[in-house]
């Protein structure tokens, strides 16, 4: 399964706020055997946020869309996921009877709008806080908040179950520009992925569904370096 992650919110783009959802659903993910293609920020705008997701949409097999839900004029959100599935914002009976049964807050307490939805979305509780998510198609949409995005992903976290990656790290002294042969050869041999960062010294990773392949292709590297 191929994810993109759309994170939302202008304190993200003005370095205010570190990314922590992005990093921690992205190993979450790859637990999983899902792989995160894309990691997009973008403002807080409708059609920022509208246009991206309609292109995030039609390239990967799911996106998880998170920030910008909540009572705020600035969280624009779930319009703008309305607005890229050319549907109207609604009361959701689902997010109503969570309110009225689920939960300490009273209907009439809420913000006006908090129970509403796209049409046709499939309601995501919030156990940790107000702000609902939501599912519309392969979308899901999940708060900003780290403790409460991560609480509603574990909701949702089976739909990203794949084929496990296997992953083996060496090091190496020799520069990376002395490595390029070898670990271009090493992904011709072997149903793997190679990925080289240098720092003191190069650390080489290699990954892959197929633990045997995995083995084999470090096992044929380290030999080499």
């Amino acid at each position: 399964m191929t994810v993109a992650l759309l994170t939302v919110g202008d304190e993200l783009l003005a370095g205010e706020t570190e990314n922590t959802n992005a990093s921690w659903l992205a190993r979450r993910l790859q637990d999983r055997g899902a792989s995160l293609r894309r990691i997009v920020v973008v403002p807080d705008e409708l059609t920022a946020i509208a246009e991206t997701l309609c292109s995030l949409v039609a390239e990967h097999d799911a996106v998880i869309v998170t920030g910008g839900l909540g009572p705020t004029h600035d969280d624009v959100t779930m319009e703008a996921v309305a607005q890229a599935f050319d549907s109207e914002m609604e009361p959701h009976s689902d997010a109503i009877e969570w309110f009225e049964h689920e939960t300490e807050y009273a209907i009439p307490d809420l913000v006006e709008g908090t129970t509403h939805l796209p049409a046709g979305a499939e309601f995501l509780p919030n156990p940790e806080g107000v702000a609902p998510g939501a599912k519309v198609e392969s979308v899901y949409v999940l708060p900003g908040v780290p403790r409460e995005m991560k609480a509603m992903f574990e909701l949702i976290a089976p739909a990203f179950d794949g084929p496990t990656a296997t992953t083996t790290v060496l090091t190496s002294e020799k520069p990376e520009s002395q490595l390029v042969d070898v670990l271009a050869e090493t992904t011709r041999r072997f149903d793997v992925q190679v990925g080289s960062y240098p720092d003191e010294m190069v650390t080489i990773r290699i990954q892959g569904t197929n633990t045997e392949a995995v083995e084999s292709a470090a096992a044929w590297l380290d030999s080499r370096l």
